[in-house]
């Protein structure tokens, strides 16, 4: 590499969040309003540009922060875009990461320097979106539903634990398909993917139902 090739000048970094939730079985992404150029009053997912001096998870980390309020959120890292002008000011190459979070865990901060607001979004209703940010969440979405079968990563979505009607309208919600009840619980059960509470919860109004939580440790398993 030749430091002084002015190819190499100009260039810099974006760390960005697809945050997703999963609200009385209608899947949202987290999306902020940006206070300032480029893209000011445009929606998009939250993140920003890496500082110098920072590590790719510890500036996603202080971004989120900043901007949402939300700490200790565990991300995934997903993938790279790296269209030449994909951002109109500089060459800025995305790195972006996956994040599911409970929404009624957060309360999210609506006003600071860099945004005027935040909400929780559905993602049949996301539109419009500044820099590449429709084509993030997509792919992270892709990524995410087979994340759910292979992985604990809804434990994230679910930290006190989950009735089975409320665990199978959540991969509903996410993979766009119906299972039948029966077949949905007899399949769950049968692999070493959670463990029951010993605990009862009301979903949806109905009688008590057994709560189950998923294991801490995953290793290579398909759900469906």
């Amino acid at each position: 590499m030749e430091v002084t090739n002015p190819l190499y000048k100009g260039q810099g970094i974006h760390v960005i969040a697809s945050i997703f939730t999963v609200d009385h079985g209608v899947v949202k992404v987290l999306l902020i309003k940006r206070r300032n150029e480029p893209y000011k009053d445009k929606w998009a997912l939250v993140g920003g540009a890496l500082y110098n001096n920072e590590d790719l998870d510890a500036g996603l980390k202080r971004e989120i922060k900043e901007k949402t309020g939300i700490e200790n959120i565990p991300l995934t890292l997903v993938d790279v875009h790296g269209k030449v002008h994909r951002s109109p000011v500089m060459r800025m190459v995305a790195v972006s990461y996956l994040g599911v979070i409970d929404i009624n865990k957060v309360n999210l901060l609506k006003d600071t320097i860099k945004t005027s607001n935040a909400t929780w979004t559905p993602l049949d209703e996301v539109s419009d979106l500044a820099y590449d940010h429709a084509e993030i969440i997509d792919s992270t979405f892709e990524k995410l539903k087979h994340m759910i079968l292979s992985s604990n990563i809804l434990a994230n979505l679910f930290p006190d634990g989950f009735t089975m009607p409320e665990i199978q309208k959540t991969y509903e919600a996410i993979l766009g398909i119906k299972f039948d009840r029966r077949n949905f619980r007899r399949k769950l059960l049968s692999l070493d993917l959670i463990e029951d509470t010993g605990e009862t919860q009301v979903f949806d109004g109905r009688k008590p139902a057994k709560l189950y939580r998923f294991k801490d440790k995953i290793d290579d398993i398909n759900v469906f």
